[in-house]
């Protein structure tokens, strides 16, 4: 699978902080027939001058500029439109990959004729603290995600042959997006790695962190984006709280 191409897609708003790493961690990469598609959403800072000067030293990155900040998901539906790749992989520009990642993904989609796959992965702190790794299930089907989000979006690959869907702008728009592909591609594996393969920043202001709003739109997405009945929901809502409890003691969320 050495020829195939990764089209990474990362967002980027006002990420001077962390650009540098984060797009470092891609062109290192071991399989490094890739194009990183950097949609700059309407920075102010030094974000959009930092990825002409990659963009210049590297053919294999690609700047779209988005004229306003429209959000995460708008950014990302226009880095798939822009995406020549045979696979897609996200990278938001305040997280980073092992150099392995792509390569060790690519070979455990093959191995276990995968569409859809992910990884392990470590949450730290702005001040580099370790906070926990976090380990999802060898496995997921559709069935499994409704419990929970166990793909995190900085480790999630899928093969473009199994079609793109769009980011919906809605909250918990990763899970929604996974959701609907694992759907489609029957299942998703973990890969099989003995280390975990990104690092996810956890940013004190994280809209995420809100436990309340979190609930609210897992239930909505229940009810107005898979139209389950009120009784399913209600049985998927207690599945989501128990592995939301599981996780917080794990990993410290």
């Amino acid at each position: 699978m050495s020829g195939d191409l990764v089209s990474v897609i990362m967002p980027v708003y006002n990420a001077e902080a962390w650009l540098q790493r984060a797009i470092d961690s891609v062109l290192v990469q071991s399989h490094a027939h890739l194009e990183l598609i950097a949609v700059d959403d309407g920075s102010r800072d030094r974000s959009p001058s930092m990825l002409d000067a990659y963009a210049a030293a590297d053919a294999r990155v690609r700047v779209v500029k988005q004229p306003a900040n429209g959000g995460v998901a708008a950014a990302r539906n226009a880095g798939i439109t822009a995406a020549r790749g045979d696979y897609i992989s996200f990278l938001d520009a305040d997280d980073w990959w092992h150099p392995a990642k792509l390569e060790r993904q690519l070979t455990s989609m093959r191995d276990n004729d995968a569409l859809v796959s992910y990884a392990s992965y470590w949450r730290v702190a702005e001040d580099g603290r370790i906070l926990g790794k976090v380990t999802p299930p060898l496995q997921v089907d559709w069935h499994d995600m409704l419990a929970s989000n166990f793909i995190g979006t900085l480790t999630g690959m899928y093969a473009r042959r199994l079609g793109d869907v769009p980011f919906q702008r809605i909250g918990h728009e990763d899970y929604v997006f996974w959701l609907e592909q694992v759907r489609r591609a029957g299942k998703a594996v973990r890969v099989e790695s003995a280390e975990p393969l990104g690092w996810y920043l956890v940013r004190e202001r994280s809209l995420s962190a809100n436990k309340l709003r979190a609930a609210s739109w897992q239930w909505d997405i229940y009810r107005n984006v898979e139209k389950l009945g009120v009784m399913q929901s209600m049985v998927c809502m207690a599945r989501y709280v128990r592995h939301a409890l599981i996780k917080r003691r794990r990993v410290g969320v």
